[in-house]
């Protein structure tokens, strides 16, 4: 199949923006929790007709502070309530939020304020502010700067309260779903980001559709979700819009540190997470099983679920199956449960492929991963397992108002309500993604007979050795990085005799597998130059190589002494591999593996 689509369930509509979504709920539910907010003394609910009555006092305050409609307004924060008060508020208003990453550099920041021509900043700390103040000169637009922390926002709210009524309103008059609703820049993994404009429409029709084709999920009876990826990633953007959206009670957390404590409080009934925190879960519990002596309680466990899951799609569950899925559910599944807040059915996973074992094994242990594909430029989601129809290994079918295309070279290309308008300010690749109507998003891909996606690699990253083999390097570096020591690494080979790879080791999770494999004498500042270590990884890639042909296989590799991360430039801020930046930096490293 090279072409699958998913019709509209609800008709498309210009009527109604993201600003009117509060004030609507709360004339419906307004006794109904919409969020619970972390305090001192545990959570504080918050209630449709609160949350819509505090929107409707910052917008009158950002009114009352010169913000006019169709001004860009940015927010930078860490995941957190006021974040997605000021993000209605704002819609509320007329205004257009760009959401900056709370970690982004000085230099990051001026560049999206500049580009976008911000005439205001929300952010959250001090910090936040030394990085807007040391580059306010290179960006002529910038007027206003609040600070969550200085109490700015309750300080904009007072200010706003002689705003009418009327001014809120008419401010929203002339404005529909084709309108402007926010500018995304795209991590910029090959160069300076992009501004993605997204409307009204793109987040609102796709919300409302996905929805109701996923109703088990977001419809449940006192549905909730804990939102801990950053705000500033389009994928937890829209979560949050689906959340107020479909009335699911949302909280906030921003410390992964307390994350487990935050779930086992708040108790939601679905998350969305990145593949690398179900790895991160599984490679924990399994260490930890090791250190208690109950290693091999855990692998059977472990492999019970995996094949219980795999006989749910064969369509039987043998009787001797069943019942050691029952016993490991006591011993072990339900704990994993708990951990989790002991609610969890469901969890929505992109970014990244999870990898079908991990599927398999969360599925076995009652929590169903849906795992789905998209980017910034299609407002996160175009595809996504179904929870009645979950096909593991892949990232689900289109979901409604969505089509999906393969090209003759494989290139994964979409269109539908959920597609961009423009990269703000740069037609020329505005019209070099979007060709005849549809987006090419430089993924490779593959839809099988029903329709469901598969992603096979990325365009631009496809490796040619020099015997002319062509490699997607995703396939190997996402198996390689489910090994708990290995944090993170790159496979090379673009125009070598063969293929290898760089490695990097997490350093969280080196002391609990060394001190269970008898290196507790081994700082992990001697980690990468110890043989016993070199050998896990050489069983890390034997694992990896045998998802591949030999020609594909990675046949030496090297272990670095520092890690890949976004402090030290090698990642983006949603954890994606900047390949150039790491090939120019680890150049020499590369070339020794080829022999200099």
């Amino acid at each position: 199949m090279h072409e699958m689509s998913t019709p509209l369930i609800l008709p498309a509509t210009t009527e109604g923006t993201l600003g009117d979504v509060p004030a609507r709920l709360a004339s419906r539910h307004p006794a109904r929790v919409a969020f619970s907010i972390r305090t001192d003394g545990g959570w504080t609910d918050v209630t449709s007709a609160t949350f819509a009555a505090e929107v409707a006092a910052l917008a009158k305050g950002f009114l009352a502070a010169g913000i006019r409609a169709g001004d860009v307004v940015g927010i930078m924060s860490c995941t957190r309530y006021e974040w997605t008060l000021a993000d209605f508020a704002l819609w509320a208003a007329g205004a257009v939020p760009v959401p900056i990453y709370e970690t982004s550099s000085s230099d990051q920041v001026g560049w999206i304020l500049a580009d976008s021509g911000a005439v205001g900043i929300v952010v959250e700390t001090e910090a936040h502010l030394a990085a807007v103040e040391k580059v306010r000169g290179t960006v002529p637009t910038l007027e206003h700067v609040w600070v969550v922390d200085h109490g700015d926002i309750d300080t904009l709210s007072r200010d706003g309260a002689d705003v009418e009524d009327s001014e809120l309103e008419a401010r929203r008059e002339g404005l529909d779903r084709d309108s402007l609703a926010t500018v995304i820049y795209t991590s910029g993994t090959t160069g300076r980001p992009k501004g993605v404009e997204l409307t009204h429409g793109n987040f609102l029709t796709l919300a409302e559709n996905t929805a109701e084709e996923i109703a088990e999920v977001v419809k449940a009876d006192q549905a909730s979700t804990l939102l801990f990826l950053p705000l500033a990633h389009v994928f937890a953007r829209f979560i949050e819009v689906l959340a107020v959206t479909s009335g699911v009670r949302m909280g906030h957390s921003s410390d992964l540190k307390t994350l487990l404590a935050d779930f086992a409080a708040f108790r939601p009934t679905f998350i969305l997470a990145v593949p690398r925190v179900f790895e991160k879960i599984y490679n924990s519990a399994e260490a930890k099983a090791e250190a208690g002596g109950k290693g091999k309680i855990f692998d059977g466990a472990a492999t019970t679920a995996i094949a219980w899951s795999e006989a749910l799609d064969a369509g039987t569950v043998p009787l001797g199956l069943r019942l050691r899925h029952a016993v490991f559910d006591k011993l072990v599944y339900a704990k994993l449960r708990d951990a989790m807040g002991g609610r969890v059915q469901y969890a929505v996973s992109g970014g990244a492929p999870l990898g079908t074992r991990l599927g398999h094994f969360f599925r076995g242990i009652g929590l169903s991963i849906l795992e789905g594909y998209g980017l910034t430029e299609t407002t996160a989601p175009a595809t996504v397992n179904r929870p009645q129809s979950m096909r593991i290994g892949t990232v689900g079918p289109p979901l409604p108002g969505v089509d999906v295309r393969i090209a003759d070279d494989g290139e994964i290309c979409l269109r539908g309500v959920n597609v961009f308008s423009a990269y703000r300010g740069n037609e020329e690749a505005t019209r070099d993604a979007v060709r005849d109507g549809w987006f090419h998003t430089g993924d490779l891909g593959e839809l099988d007979d029903d329709g469901y996606l598969r992603i096979t690699g990325r365009k631009k990253e496809i490796l040619v050795t020099a015997g002319g083999k062509n490699v997607a390097p995703a396939v190997l570096e996402d198996l390689l990085r489910s090994h708990p020591l290995v944090s993170q690494c790159i496979v090379v080979g673009d125009g070598k005799p063969f293929i290898a790879a760089i490695v990097t080791l997490d350093e969280e999770m080196y002391p609990a597998w060394a001190g269970n494999h008898g290196l507790s004498d081994v700082p992990f500042s001697k980690a990468s130059g110890d043989e016993r270590v070199h050998a896990e990884i050489q069983k890390a890639v034997d694992t990896a190589n045998a998802a591949v042909s030999k020609a594909e296989s990675i046949r030496k590799f090297v272990i670095l002494d520092t890690d890949f991360t976004e402090q030290s430039g090698h990642l983006t801020p949603s954890l994606k591999l900047k390949r150039n930046v790491v090939m120019r930096d680890f150049g020499d490293e590369v070339d020794a593996l080829y022999g200099g």
